[in-house]
């Protein structure tokens, strides 16, 4: 308790680690907590084929390593612990853990966000397997397959719409009659011949061998059960940023995400938001990265004024 970082960083995923790297190397005295292993969800990707640098790809487990090992190059101490409360008012920022009590003039947010799931059964070890959650990391993979879109806002048809590209066919399946996605998609939407949807639809069970095979489906309407074979399926019913501990004091939109412009800046003086909690138009590594980069210039900044 005696101790006073110059920044604690919670979580770390590759937003996490790019905040340790930049903060630690500019000589700050850094600590970032994380309660599981590094790399956060990215650690979850079998092959990351979208990070520069990396010609061939790499796994999303290895990447997180590195990262891990560039920060602590530069003295960046790493602590797997859960913050279980948080004080972020004030000069003084104060992070209680299961390993104990943190404080630190400044606070870096990365906490990441999770996908939704179906709720399916054997749903989580089929992840990688044919069940996937991000079209723009692992469409790819399925070039020239049959591939299944689960949802109907915004990211479900932008997913379906990029996967019409790389895929053979691509069914997007609703639980509704209508798609909550803007209008604005409509003209692409008809414009794809390798697209289809199925409405009234909802996925019941995941068909597999060792890996997906097909889905089980279900007509909400009619009570019919079918089959669809398929190669993979990408769930996008939405996602749930990791942001609940810091709900009563950090400012977030109507979703949950912290409130935090291209800054990293949130509501609080000295605390930053970076990667998927915060409100973003794209969550990926890269973007993930160059916020915490942004972070610590700001954080730097606020330390020179608050010395």
């Amino acid at each position: 308790m005696d101790r006073i970082y110059d920044l604690i960083i919670l979580g770390g995923g590759p937003g996490g680690y790019s905040a340790a790297l930049y903060g630690a190397r500019s000589g700050m005295d850094v600590l970032l907590l994380e309660k599981l292993s590094a790399g956060g969800q990215m650690g979850l990707s079998a092959q990351i084929d979208n990070y520069p640098g990396f010609p061939e790809g790499i796994d999303g487990f290895s990447l997180g390593q590195q990262m891990k090992e560039g920060a602590e190059r530069f003295g960046a101490q790493t602590l797997l612990a859960e913050a279980t409360a948080v004080s972020l008012d004030g000069p003084v920022k104060e992070i209680q853990t299961s390993e104990g009590t943190f404080r630190a003039r400044t606070v870096i947010l990365a906490t990441g966000a999770t996908p939704r799931l179906l709720g399916l059964a054997e749903e989580e070890a089929l992840t990688g397997r044919g069940v996937n959650y991000c079209a723009a990391c692992d469409g790819m993979f399925y070039k020239g397959k049959t591939v299944a879109v689960v949802g109907g806002g915004n990211s479900a048809v932008g997913d379906a719409l990029l996967l019409s590209r790389v895929a053979e066919k691509v069914i997007l399946i609703h639980r509704r009659d209508k798609l909550r996605a803007s209008p604005v998609y409509e003209k692409a939407l008809a414009e794809a011949k390798n697209l289809t949807i199925l409405w009234d639809t909802t996925v019941s069970r995941l068909l597999h061998d060792q890996r997906l095979t097909g889905l089980e489906l279900k007509n909400v309407k009619t009570g019919e059960t079918s089959q669809l074979a398929c190669d993979g399926v990408f769930v996008s019913i939405g996602r749930a940023p990791a942001s609940e501990l810091f709900r009563d004091q950090v400012a977030t939109d109507q979703v949950g995400y912290l409130q935090a412009d291209e800054t990293t800046r949130t509501n609080l003086p000295g605390v930053f938001a970076v990667g998927d909690v915060r409100t973003k138009p794209l969550r990926q590594v890269v973007t993930a990265v160059a916020d915490g980069a942004v972070a610590v210039y700001y954080a730097e900044e606020y330390l020179a004024e608050h010395q």
